[in-house]
């Protein structure tokens, strides 16, 4: 079992239960999914691009992405309907955890000018969306194959009813929040 899955059943539910005052184990929110996304608007020139994000994805989440195409074409942008502009991957279950695990503990700390997460980045109903602009900072990238630095969203959805329990089951994780 996932260490943080652990953690969550045995002390996360118990510290939410006791500050909400929950009075059913089912009423305390979890963490439904992650999806990381990573937006490729480059890639309508070079469509080489997209391989290369794909690679360096599947070694962040641990399973690959889909591919995600234009809607629509927008002649500004010289892209046209049905071209890859980027990739995204929805991580539930175990590996989840272990990618949430791996990105407070392990990533995080790795920013540089680190001073905590912006906790802005509610959405109201209390899923939880950050930003990294550099994909190098996780362990599993070798900073020598990194060809072009790309950022990416992830986006945290919860069970969560308004921003404060999505806040505090998050922040009981260990999510290190700006003051």
């Amino acid at each position: 079992m996932a260490r943080l899955k652990d953690f969550y059943k045995k002390e996360v539910i118990q510290k939410l239960k006791k500050e909400y005052g929950y009075k059913n184990i089912h009423e305390v929110p979890k963490i439904n999914k992650i999806v990381v996304n990573m937006g490729l608007g480059e890639a309508v020139q070079d469509v080489k691009i997209i391989d290369k994000a794909v690679a360096e994805m599947t070694l962040i989440a641990g399973q690959k992405p889909v591919v995600t195409r234009a809607r629509k074409s927008i002649a500004s942008f010289k892209l046209r309907e049905g071209m890859p502009i980027g990739c995204t991957v929805t991580l539930r279950g175990e590996r989840m955890f272990e990618f949430l695990d791996r990105l407070i503990n392990a990533v995080l700390p790795r920013v540089r000018d680190f001073r905590g997460v912006s906790s802005k980045g509610f959405d109201g109903r209390g899923n939880y969306t950050m930003g990294l602009t550099d994909q190098s900072v996780f362990p599993e990238v070798e900073y020598d194959t990194v060809d072009k630095i790309r950022g990416m969203n992830i986006t945290m959805v919860t069970t969560a009813t308004n921003d404060d329990e999505g806040r505090s089951l998050i922040g009981a994780f260990g999510m290190p929040f700006r003051r």
